[in-house]
């Protein structure tokens, strides 16, 4: 039977089994009275006398044939029989999609083979342990006892995230793993943010239970703000993103509710009831007692110092761009096949390129090392707009063909196809949701900061990242022993810098306006607002240095002992990672002062 005679299909309950209900708009439902009629048992007393079945059928495949009990006469029906959930849902679906007037065809695939995803498992699992452990052993370290408070909330934001995730099924791609990066990091933060507040009251002569209850009150703002302006870019990513950009909003917007509930709420009653017990609490050590004390920065006069290194450094990537004849574009933004190929002994590149040019038509695929010479990266465009059911396997048995000339046994360890539909709409729904959630986070500084500066000075630091991410790409692809494309893992460093970037600059924000109430005033200019910049600057540089290097420990101990298959993924988080902090002290804050040179003094 045809889906276009379906109006609606659903799942249900009856009797205690599942049930699938469909019903037929008003034309079909005649045709399908006549056609159960002429099924249907024809001595319904007789048990023996069944009814002729009915196929459900898509694209020439029979999904299921449920036998004709009777007469319908009104075009709805209902399929019964030993379903469990994951076949009633696939049936559904079928009967859903079925509407479709075309033929479905996959346009996207990956699949990775046994042997390459047993590697990936381990070396992430024993990468994303020994980073963790390395956090634990910081904070402990720092903050001494109420380091352990604060990895108490790490570890329960970690089992609510993950718990969560598990609940819906999630499946974890390379960027849902750079939004938990991100949401470690931002559990850690507002961690440190209340540690640091509270220790700024100790210093002020305080008493512990007063100084905590101070530290919280005090941070507050600070870490709504932040949280707030990252929920806005995923819930925004989550929505107009597709793909990659989806993965990472949905980790990320979990991971921010889980972060106040655990960073925030846990930590406090943990507080409260080690005070209640008279337990003698503790916010550093002899080491860190006096670390970022009396420090004076001048931020905002050297900001032309690193505008000056900014420009360098995007005219050098821009220089790059054009010696290396454009950027490195994946198969997630051109389209193509990518198969990782493992041999017995190492290849030379040039060699298997030249043994495939000649068996894909004289079209030259690329040949890259993946990690070492006995493990190649190609990729290709052959035959990738070819509409027929078998192209895939043809263009597999070519490739085998070319490659069982290189006189070496192989192995294809995983292989990836992206359609050049889908791949356009990878780049327009990621570059779309990016700006789209510039706008909306430009709104919330403006209207929560009471200047349009401010919202535009992050705004345009956001721009100037994403420019010195792509400088650092086309300049250090081709020097690296990895592949630095132009795919998922950049789509992943640009929403991880923009992340931190928008979390430290609306830090610093805070710290201005919370300065700015202290002294009655609503505003300073000239060389007065000067030094307010550089005092939130100075001031909240501990809470940036120790978050920045909490995820940086992470991000360099997975980029060590995570394997080949996720190292150039990591090393966009690292790059992500410096340029997030130099971009939050040096960039978004500084530039304001340009913006707003009218009312110089």
């Amino acid at each position: 039977m045809y889906g276009d005679i379906i109006a609606k299909a659903d799942k249900g309950m009856e009797n205690g089994k599942i049930v699938i209900s469909m019903n037929m708009n008003p034309e079909a439902a005649q045709k399908w009275k006549k056609l159960t009629a002429a099924n249907s048992p024809k001595n319904p007393q007789d048990p023996n006398d069944r009814g002729r079945c009915i196929a459900i059928v898509m694209d020439g495949l029979v999904y299921s044939a449920p036998t004709v009990n009777g007469e319908i006469p009104n075009g709805s029906s209902q399929i019964s029989g030993n379903f469990d959930q994951a076949e009633a849902d696939a049936l559904v679906a079928i009967l859903s999609a079925g509407k479709l007037p075309a033929t479905a065809r996959i346009v996207q695939s990956t699949i990775v083979g046994p042997t390459l995803g047993a590697e990936a498992i381990e070396s992430g699992l024993l990468s994303f342990v020994i980073a963790f452990i390395v956090i634990l052993i910081f904070m402990a370290m720092y903050y001494n006892k109420a380091g352990w408070v604060a990895n108490l909330a790490l570890l329960i934001n970690l089992f609510f995230i993950m718990g969560v995730l598990v609940s819906l099924g999630a499946v974890l791609t390379l960027p849902g793993i750079a939004g938990i990066v991100l949401t470690i990091g931002l559990s850690v933060d507002a961690n440190i943010l209340i540690f640091e507040r509270i220790r700024e009251e100790l210093a002020l002569g305080k008493g512990m239970a007063l100084a905590i209850k101070e530290g919280f009150k005090h941070a507050m703002s600070s870490i709504i703000d932040s949280n707030v302006t990252l929920l806005i870019l995923g819930l925004i990513l989550y929505i107009f993103g597709n793909g990659p950009v989806q993965g990472f909003a949905t980790t990320l917007c979990i991971g921010i509710i889980s972060s106040l509930f655990a960073a925030v709420l846990l930590s406090r009653v943990v507080f409260d009831t080690l005070l209640n017990k008279k337990v003698n609490l503790s916010f550093d050590n002899g080491m860190t007692r006096n670390a970022f004390k009396n420090i004076a920065f001048d931020f905002v006069g050297r900001r032309k110092v690193y505008y000056s290194i900014s420009a360098v450094i995007i005219i050098l990537g821009a220089v790059f761009y054009f010696k290396n004849g454009g950027l490195n574009l994946g198969v997630d933004f051109k389209g193509g096949r990518t198969y990782i190929v493992r041999f017995e002994k190492d290849m030379n590149t040039e060699d298997v390129k030249s043994s495939l040019t000649k068996v894909f038509e004289n079209e030259a695929p690329e040949v890259k090392t993946a990690g070492s010479a006995s493990q190649l990266k190609i990729t290709t465009s052959y035959r990738i707009s070819d509409q027929n059911e078998t192209a895939d396997k043809q263009v597999e048995d070519i490739l085998k063909t070319g490659l069982s000339t290189s006189g070496s046994k192989f192995e294809i360890v995983s292989e990836q196809k992206v359609g050049p539909a889908i791949a356009t709409d990878i780049v327009y729904g990621a570059y779309g949701a990016i700006l789209f959630s510039c706008l909306v986070m430009f709104i919330y500084i403006v209207i929560r900061f009471k200047k349009w500066q401010y919202g535009l000075g992050a705004v345009i630091a956001l721009f100037h990242d994403a420019l010195i991410v792509l400088s650092c790409y086309t300049i250090f692809d081709g020097m690296l022993p990895f592949s630095l494309e132009i795919g998922q893992d950049f789509i992943a460093a640009i929403l991880t810098v923009m992340g931190y970037t928008m979390t430290e600059t609306v830090v610093v924000f805070d710290r201005i306006r919370e300065r700015l109430a202290d002294s009655g005033k609503t505003d300073v200019f000239g060389e007065e607002r000067n030094k307010l910049i550089n005092f939130a600057l100075n001031s909240t540089l501990s809470r940036t240095i120790l978050t920045s290097l909490t995820v940086f420990f992470v991000l360099l101990v997975i980029f060590i002992f995570g394997g080949d298959s996720i190292r150039g993924f990591i090393f966009a988080l690292l790059i992500g990672r410096i340029i997030g902090t130099y971009s939050s002290l040096c960039i978004s804050t500084p530039i304001v002062v340009d913006f707003d040179r009218k009312k110089v003094a």
